[in-house]
């Protein structure tokens, strides 16, 4: 797999305010905060590089496995990143994630997003319990149905507990474009505040109808499988990066396929998930600098045609 460079690692912690990331500082001077963008249903801003844990914070309770993970999310908050997704499905990436937050004491910036993957209201009603146990809290700022699973039900209740306080925002998810066609057809139903979806350069399904549902609704989008399980860089691997590259402050591949997917604007945030500190900083400079033109979109297009 294609090796990215190392970010800077010096990035002080910073404070939130308003939920708006303030400019962080590196040992060597000013570094841009991360770009945001706001959440149609609210008005809230929310950093366009957030973070995802499937595999990746699957691990058990020993120090060698948790180290890293420490350190990637000490480097995600310390740029002002804040949204971080997680499921019930994903092994113990709930429990690592909500130990993480409250050891290092960061819950409170997190927009931390969870799961209900469950048939059934009272499956549904125990899953999202067992999840703040797991996170170590009582309400997350986003609570989405997982593809869709018994998703009239869920969505039901994660509405009730919309009202109750427990959560801030409703969701719907899938992770592949043969689920896309459901997906948009729930969406346009029930107008939740997000639907999460893969989209890559080379899974660009969700633009047909999806992204514009998306828009003309007013629901935000996270995007998951921005690098299509690790096939892009495969099949890069030993390339130079493109001519534009450097123009757009773009220094590594993991960069340009995020920039790529935050290119679209009906993107709030990409998801990109790691468990290696260097990888993290690496993946949180996609969000500073101008977004990719139409020209360089379809150039990176081109690469995989």
């Amino acid at each position: 797999m294609f090796t990215r460079r190392h970010f800077l690692s010096g990035l002080s912690a910073l404070g939130m305010g308003a939920n708006l990331p303030r400019a962080a500082r590196a040992a060597d001077g000013a570094t841009p905060a991360l770009q945001t963008r706001r959440i149609p249903s609210s008005g809230q801003a929310v950093p366009l590089i957030g973070m995802g844990t499937a595999d990746s914070f699957n691990v058990g309770t020993g120090q060698a496995e948790r180290a890293p993970l420490r350190e990637v999310m000490q480097r995600f908050f310390a740029a002002g990143a804040t949204v971080i997704d997680t499921a019930p499905s994903y092994g113990q990436s709930e429990a690592v994630v909500g130990d993480l937050l409250a050891e290092l004491g960061l819950r409170e910036r997190a927009f931390l997003c969870t799961k209900i993957g469950a048939s059934g209201r009272a499956a549904g009603q125990a899953q999202f319990q067992e999840s703040l146990r797991r996170l170590k809290t009582d309400k997350v700022e986003l609570l989405q149905v997982h593809n869709l699973v018994d998703w009239k039900t869920q969505l039901a209740l994660i509405n009730e507990l919309k009202a109750q306080g427990r959560t801030r925002y409703s969701g719907l998810t899938h992770y592949n474009e043969g689920g896309q066609g459901e997906l948009a057809d729930a969406v346009l139903a029930a107008k939740p505040d997000f639907l999460q979806i893969n989209y890559s350069v080379i899974s660009t399904g969700a633009e047909k109808r999806l992204f514009p549902m998306a828009q003309e609704l007013g629901v935000a989008v996270l995007v998951n499988r921005a690098f299509d399980d690790g096939r892009l860089f495969r099949q890069v691997a030993g390339k130079p990066l493109p001519g534009w590259a450097a123009e757009a402050g773009i220094s590594s591949w993991a960069q340009a396929f995020l920039r790529f997917a935050l290119g679209h604007p009906a993107v709030t945030a990409v998801i990109p998930a790691t468990s290696r500190p260097d990888r993290q900083s690496d993946n949180l400079k996609a969000g500073v600098g101008p977004m990719l033109s139409a020209q360089q979109r379809q150039s990176l297009r081109s690469l995989f045609a």
